[in-house]
Parts: structure tokens; sequence; C-alpha cells
């Protein structure tokens, strides 16, 4: 459920796709849920629902952490910092009576999920899979006592029309000194027997990023059953070795959030076509899901990746990307979007407050 007070007053606003929220709350249809104990709590003036949020406590990532760590997910309020105090402090004592000692969030179950909250750019539209929330609930937050534990930074980088030298040559040495191939596709059944094999180098190569969580198979399989009917296959790119076994890749959509948009959320009985119209009239790539193996990372592999997708975006009309959420600690993936001219247009923000014990 979504408040449509907030809503109807947010001009950025994009809804989730209904379906796959429903599925997000389903443990028969969401495997990670297994994993954790979770609690909903709505928060009512009268009769009226004025607020919400969800408590997580995920058991697996505490055991491999070491971590004693309770999150919240899914804030919505009304503009009354009483609304948000009540849904904050029945997650801090929920965490508390078991024996968590911090509580972060806005974080789901993984750091696939959408996380933080959005700091600066609410003037453009949010894309899948990142938070959307109104403009007073984080100084709510810090009010609260919470502080940042840490920033995701998303870029907007224009398509060049020629990459730079450096970049060019850096790409053709990668290519011509190993035995790396570049695989371009163009049907989406091409594209399956890759998908297991993806998301297990995502699996070896996020496992120190904040929230991550690997994910079985199970997971594999939800997750492209989610994402695969959206999949445009010329804008994947992927770098096999000689064992055609992927060592990198990038995956982008173009850009629907207009289109979810019109069609409300809901891709069915017709509202599919509102996002296929969306994704022919934009001139915005969104990045999805990228990742190079360890032993291959600072090897030029960056750039080869970039290049094949510029030159596959320019040929939609695309002018520009989303480079979706970057860590601020991710100095690599950073400095790669800033050496290409990319800036900084929004800002999330993860948030953390330590539970004292009642004496």
């Amino acid at each position: 459920m979504l408040l449509p007070e907030i809503i109807n007053t947010r001009p950025n606003f994009v809804p989730p796709v209904w379906s796959d929220e429903f599925s997000f709350h389903d443990p028969k249809k969401n495997p990670a849920l297994q994993q954790c104990d979770t609690i909903r709590y709505l928060a009512y003036v009268g009769n009226r629902a004025v607020g919400r949020i969800m408590g997580i406590i995920h058991h697996e990532y505490n055991s491999r952490k070491k971590e004693k760590t309770g999150r919240f997910y899914q804030l919505e309020a009304i503009n009354d910092p009483m609304v948000v105090h009540s849904l904050l402090q029945a997650i801090r004592d929920w965490c508390k009576e078991r024996g968590m000692q911090r509580l972060i969030g806005p974080f789901g179950l993984s750091d696939k999920d959408p996380q933080g909250l959005q700091l600066e750019g609410f003037e453009h539209l949010p894309v899948i899979a990142t938070a959307t929330n109104p403009d007073f609930l984080p100084p709510m937050l810090e009010a609260e006592g919470m502080t940042k534990l840490i920033d995701c930074l998303v870029y907007q980088l224009e398509i060049p029309q020629s990459v730079p030298d450096l970049y060019r040559r850096i790409a053709e040495r990668t290519l011509r000194n190993s035995r790396l191939r570049v695989l371009s596709f163009f049907k989406r059944a091409s594209l399956k027997p890759f998908i297991v094999p993806v998301l297990r180098l995502v699996n070896e190569t996020y496992k120190d990023l904040l929230g991550f969580q690997p994910m079985s198979e199970a997971e594999m399989r939800k997750l492209a059953a989610q994402y695969l009917p959206l999949l445009k296959p010329e804008l994947v790119k992927m770098i096999v070795d000689d064992h055609a076994a992927p060592v990198a890749f990038v995956i982008a959509v173009p850009d629907f959030s207009e289109g979810l948009r019109k069609a409300r959320g809901r891709l069915l009985p017709f509202g599919f076509l509102h996002l296929l119209q969306s994704m022919k009239r934009t001139q915005q790539l969104d990045l999805l899901l990228g990742a190079v193996r360890s032993d291959f990372q600072g090897r030029g592999l960056t750039p080869v990746l970039g290049i094949n997708l510029f030159e596959s975006a320019r040929k939609r009309g695309l002018t520009c990307i989303d480079s979706h959420l970057i860590l601020e600690s991710n100095t690599r993936m950073r400095a790669e979007m800033e050496r290409l001219g990319a800036v900084v247009y929004k800002r999330y923000r993860v948030y953390q407050q330590e539970l004292r014990s009642e004496s």
C-alpha cells in the first residue's frame, strides 16, 4: 500500500510495478524472505492510513557479517513528524526485543532492492529499482537521531559521439593481447544460457558491497523472470574468455519511468504498451547491472564494454545515461564515470542508529 495523499502531491512519483511489489511480500514467490524475520506496520489517524514501514532482520547476513543489525524499509508517511516517530519507534522496539544493536535503512532484503532516501535530484524521475520519497522525510529521520551510514550517487553521462583516444586505445589493446571476445545479442533467447553464469559472477564480485546477499539459484531464476522481458538484447554487452565463460558484462535498458507512470504500475492488460512506447521515445539509457571478474579488474574491460554500449545506444537515438546507484566508496567506478565527464545528479542516503537497551 502507498499513501494517496503523498503520491498526489509529488510530481516526480513513479509507482512500482505492482505485480513485482506483491511478489516481493509473498514468501512463496520471494525466497529471500525465508532467511528473514519481518514485520509490517501501518499508522492510522482515526480511520485514515497515514504511514507505513517494514522491519527486517536478515539472519543469514547478520551471521555472515557477525552483526546484530535490523533494517527498516518502505517507509512512507504524511508530512507529520509524530507519524514518522511512531513508525520508527515501533521498528526500534521490535528490533531491540530480538537482540539487535543497530538499525539501518531504508534497506530491503538485499542491495538489489531500492535503498536509501533521496536527498538530491527530485526534479528528475526515479528509474526502476530506485527509491522515491518526498523531500521532507530525510530531515525527519535526522531529527529522530539517525545519521549517515553511506551515500549512493547517481551519475548522468552524456553519451559521447566519440570516446577519448586513450579510452579506445586501452580497449583495443585489451582485446588484442588476450583471448577475450565481446558478445553482442539480438534475441532474448540468446541471453538465456548466460543468465545463471552472469548472476554467479555478480555473487562473486559484489560480495563486499553493503547489504549484498549472495543469490541462490531460485533467486537467480526469479530475477531473470522479472527483468528478462524488459531487456533489449542489443543493450546487453558481455566479454567472455576462451571457454565462453563471462568475465565482464553490462546490462542497460531505455528508460521507461514515464510509461510506468502512465500505466500506474500495472502491466496488464494494456499497461505494458505504455512502457514500450516510453522506451521508444526516451533519450535516456538506464544502467541496471554490471560486473568485472576480480582477476580482470583494472585491465581495460570497462572501456571495452563502454565503447560497445555507447555505439548501440547511439543507434537507438539515446543521448544520456543514468548510472544507477554507485556507493560513494566505490572509487574505481566513480573514477570511470568522471573520466568520461559524468556528473552526480541524484543522491541517496542510507541511515543508521545505535539501539540502546533500556536500563
